[in-house]
């Protein structure tokens, strides 16, 4: 399989997780509830995992970029999310009015696709410098989209859409990522893509280390944070294996 085929089929796997929201109506709320944080965890060290183990290791060692290059590239990578944070995120309404729910719906639309367009822009230029470094970035980030899109699937329904509304549109917001991935390999052919794999690890520490490890540090009790830390640890040692079974 070449690598544009690579990249269009994992573009198109990662969009399909979009469905996983529907997973929610057949948990119990408290069930839910016990397996959201945990899966926070994994993912968070999954993220951090990939961009040590896998994405800055290959950036450092292309031919194209100097170190610095890297180090630049890879602080784009994490102020461009932050950048999304404040000025996608930080504009939901606090007030529990339905006039201010369905705005957020749509809000949460638009943030993900941005989201997704990116990380297939950043994930699609891994596969283009190596096969093996494309599919353990895909595994990482998909770790990730697991309980995003449960959130996310919870809070459409919750600003008033439709059950069956939600997946849909929640499915079509993720279709950017393999858009984004196809824009990757359309541009390689006229400039050098390495400094994505910087880009992408950027990403990658900031979603991990600012968004989901904050929000796994809000146990309340010794059991939960023991489970959390455990659940990060083995994200991280399932990205070091990866990398030692890849190699």
């Amino acid at each position: 399989m070449n690598t544009f085929c690579w990249i269009l089929a994992s573009g198109f796997m990662m969009s399909f997780i979009a469905f996983v929201g529907g997973l929610t109506l057949l948990l119990r709320k408290e069930t839910f509830e016990k397996l959201i944080l945990p899966l926070v965890a994994l993912a968070a060290g999954s993220l951090i995992g990939g961009a040590l183990f896998h994405m800055i290791p290959a950036a450092l060692g292309s031919r194209f970029l100097s170190s610095i290059g890297v180090m630049s590239w890879l602080a784009a990578g994490f102020v461009t999310f932050f950048a999304l944070e404040q000025f996608l995120h930080h504009h939901h309404c606090h007030r529990a009015t339905a006039a201010c729910k369905k705005p957020l719906g749509y809000l949460i639309l638009v943030g993900d696709g941005l989201h997704n367009f990116l990380g297939g822009l950043a994930i699609g230029g891994t596969f283009l410098v190596d096969i093996r470094l494309g599919i353990a970035t895909w595994l990482a980030a998909a770790a990730h989209e697991i309980p995003q899109e449960l959130g996310d699937f919870a809070a459409l329904v919750h600003s008033g859409m439709a059950k069956r509304r939600a997946l849909l549109l929640n499915f079509i917001s993720a279709l950017t990522f393999p858009l984004g991935g196809i824009v990757a390999y359309a541009v390689s052919s006229q400039i050098n893509t390495d400094f994505l794999i910087a880009y992408a690890a950027g990403n990658f520490l900031y979603i991990g280390a600012s968004d989901l490890v904050p929000e796994v540090n809000k146990a309340r009790t010794a059991k939960e944070n023991i489970v959390h830390f455990f659940a990060f640890l083995a994200g991280l040692v399932l990205l070091f294996l990866i990398r030692l079974i890849l190699e």
